[in-house]
């Protein structure tokens, strides 16, 4: 038997799992997409998508124990494909200039910023002497100072104010997070602040979304006015998923003990609510033998449980993450309806591939890849164990070794996603979630949905009164974990590699039968050790060139203590150092970097009183020159710096060279970049003439 003939054997033996592989790649076609640096043109998508219709038909004729073969690759193409679909499809103008002036707008979304502040998303955009072609068809600003004075924000309602608005900006470093390409999927063609009164110009517009929006809101309101404080934003953002109200203290301690995540409805939220609904129905269905003995009880249960996630999903605002997990519920109750097992890999293969289907660019970001890691994991291990039949214990201990086995599963699952994405480790974490996670389902949803039933009655404070004994319980537990000596740890982000190989990895050896799944663990150990052994760029220039930052034996010396804090925050949490920028900036003694000396000239006096530099320098301005370039040195100035983004130096002497943003995001249709001429760093240049100086 040759070794396609031994290859097909291997895949028949595995027939009856290989469904799981489908949404894989799915993944790996969207992940494809999202990794050229090029936009691909309608031709190639055309000559993809009939390669694609190819593979079904090799599939057809193909030998039974090999057509998994060009059925996987259908899913890939098909993966590119419907990302480059929804790419087109959320096409709209973004701004390419800095606008400041008058900007009319339809509230329909409202949420808050890092910085605490009050924002505001807006559509039916309008802008001063801006034509409908260019102006963008959403923009988000965020009110500070007096903005807050002006007319109470309310869903629907037509406002204008006097706003600074900008194009959504890039990564703060190459290969970062590409918030660029978050807010064109999030429709969003300009970002900015106001410190403007908002003034209403009509009343509020409401259609089906709006209604939801607003009645959303009320009950949010109605919430915080029982429960005041961070248990009443706690408690708003779990029924209603508006965040506004909880402080950001709040949410740095939720953070720092690893249970954020019981603040977004996730699936955690959508199953202990299905779960309860479900089984409430089925124990009153039981009591009532008229239907018990008539009806099939079971089935109307989980239709009922199925009404009740729905009415949550519309309830809590549906957004990405609150989407995938009703679409997860939805596939369990409804393999209950149709006699399946509920909770499979088959199921969670079926939950990803609508949710990719529907956001594909979903799959780049953490929610994502959090709650199918968590989901896959559980899933994985509770039917191992049941196969197994392992036992956990006395009847009357079995639900505390499920709540442990649980809580350790999700979050070894999702602790390196957790970390890769926000470069911080909650050591305590488990702790925290054991003391938390219970209480979220014996109390604090049925207290919601008691609160929800008690409504119409005027006596939901019943429910919400119940709901904040929990909510006050897991607040105490975080604060009092954030506060232990080294309750948080922090790591340094991995190279663009580690991520997927891990994945796929964890993946063999979860989905592959038979002693071969066990070669998945390489695929792990591979992961971790190109993680230990990634490098952080020896030196970082901010696109605006108001920052410098240089790795130290020390870690990295930032050229300022203030001004460009965001920037600055993140250069650090990726170099997994969690100082403050202004000790940070105690660090900076020069800007020398092996045989590269980076000098920063920063305002208008400044620049206009350069003298001139040497070869081996890199000026960084955040002005452009009076007078023509300098010869000996590379010069980024913001002319530059808009055409390359971010600017990293890497490696060491021969071999160091300077990377952009562009290089590796390259130019596509959601990038600022494209409509600038690249612009050439040349730092070999300035390397020969270091080197002829030295001779």
């Amino acid at each position: 038997m040759g070794l396609i003939g031994h290859f097909g054997q291997t895949l028949l033996f595995q027939r009856g799992s290989l469904f799981g592989w489908l949404p894989v790649g799915m993944a790996m076609g969207i992940a494809l997409f999202f990794g050229l640096t090029f936009e691909p043109s309608l031709a190639l998508l055309a000559g993809i998508g009939v390669g694609g219709a190819a593979l079904v038909w090799v599939a057809r004729i193909s030998d039974q124990s090999l057509s998994p073969v060009p059925v996987f690759l259908f899913m890939m193409v098909l993966g590119f494909e419907l990302a480059a679909w929804r790419a087109h499809s959320v096409a709209g103008p973004v701004l390419s200039w800095r606008y400041y002036g008058p900007v009319e707008g339809r509230i329909v979304g409202m949420d808050r910023s890092s910085s605490d502040a009050v924002r505001l998303t807006l559509d039916r955009v309008k802008l001063d002497r801006v034509g409908p072609e260019r102006t963008p068809h959403r923009v988000r600003i965020s009110l500070h100072g007096d903005a807050t004075l002006g007319v109470p924000p309310e869903p629907g309602l037509r406002v204008m104010t006097t706003a600074h608005i900008g194009p959504p900006s890039g990564p703060v470093e190459p290969g970062g997070f590409d918030f660029q390409r978050h807010a064109w999927f999030a429709e969003l063609g300009g970002v900015g602040y106001t410190r403007v009164p908002l003034m209403a110009i009509s009343k509020a517009e409401f259609d089906l979304r709006q209604t939801v929006f607003r009645i959303r809101m009320i009950a949010s309101m109605r919430v915080r006015d029982v429960l005041p404080g961070d248990v009443g934003g706690f408690a708003a953002a779990v029924t209603t998923g508006d965040r506004s109200g909880i402080s950001q203290d709040g949410l740095e301690d939720l953070r720092a003990s690893n249970t954020a995540h019981l603040l977004a409805i996730s699936g955690l939220h959508m199953g202990l609510l299905s779960g309860f609904v479900f089984s409430l129905l089925r124990l009153i269905f039981a009591l009532i033998p008229a239907i018990a003995l008539r009806w099939l009880a079971r089935k109307m249960a989980a239709a009922g449980a199925l009404i009740a996630a729905s009415v949550y999903l519309a309830l809590s605002g549906g957004n990405v993450a609150t989407e995938r997990a009703f679409i997860m519920v939805a596939v369990a109750l409804c393999a209950v309806l149709v006699n399946r097992r509920a909770f499979s890999l088959r199921g969670v293969a079926i939950a990803a591939m609508i949710v990719l289907t529907l956001r594909p660019e979903a799959l780049m970001g953490p929610g994502f890849q959090m709650s199918f890691a968590a989901t896959t994991a559980l899933v994985a291990v509770f039917g191992w164990m049941r196969d197994g039949q392992i036992s956990m214990g006395p009847k009357w201990l079995a639900p505390v070794v499920a709540v442990v086995i649980s809580s350790s599963v999700a979050g070894l699952a999702t602790a390196p996603i957790g970390a890769a994405h926000f470069n911080a480790i909650a050591h305590y974490g488990l702790i925290a979630n054991l003391a938390s996670v219970p209480l979220m389902g014996v109390l604090v949803i049925p207290a919601a949905v008691l609160a929800l039933l008690l409504a119409p009655f005027g006596l939901d404070w019943i429910g919400l009164w119940i709901m904040g004994w929990g909510l006050r319980w897991i607040l105490w537990v975080a604060d009092t974990v954030a506060n232990l000596d080294g309750a948080r740890g922090f790591v340094a982000g991995p190279g663009p590699w580690v991520l997927p190989v891990m994945a796929l990895g964890a993946l063999f050896v979860i989905l592959w039968q038979g002693r071969g799944r066990y070669a998945g663990i390489a695929g792990v150990g591979l992961a971790i050790a190109l993680w230990q052994f990634s490098d952080r760029p020896r030196a970082l220039i901010a696109d605006t060139g108001g920052l410098i930052g240089v790795m130290t034996d020390a870690g990295r010396a930032l050229s300022r203590e203030k001004g460009t804090g965001f920037v600055a925050r993140n250069w650090l949490e990726n170099d997994g150092d969690g100082v403050a920028q202004d000790l940070a900036a105690a660090r900076w003694s020069a800007g020398k970097v092996g045989a590269f000396n980076l000098i920063q000239v920063s305002g208008k006096r400044a620049i206009a009183s350069f003298a001139g530099c040497r070869p081996g320098d890199i000026v960084v301005m955040n002005g452009e020159l009076a007078q023509p370039a300098l010869p000996d040195c590379l010069v980024l100035d913001p002319k530059t710096l808009r055409a390359t983004g971010a600017v990293a130096l890497v490696g060491e002497g021969k071999d160091a060279r300077l990377v952009s943003a562009r290089d590796v995001g390259g130019d596509r249709m959601w990038s600022g970049w494209a409509r600038y001429p690249k612009a050439t760093l040349n730092l070999p240049e300035i390397q020969n003439k270091l080197a002829h100086q030295k001779q």
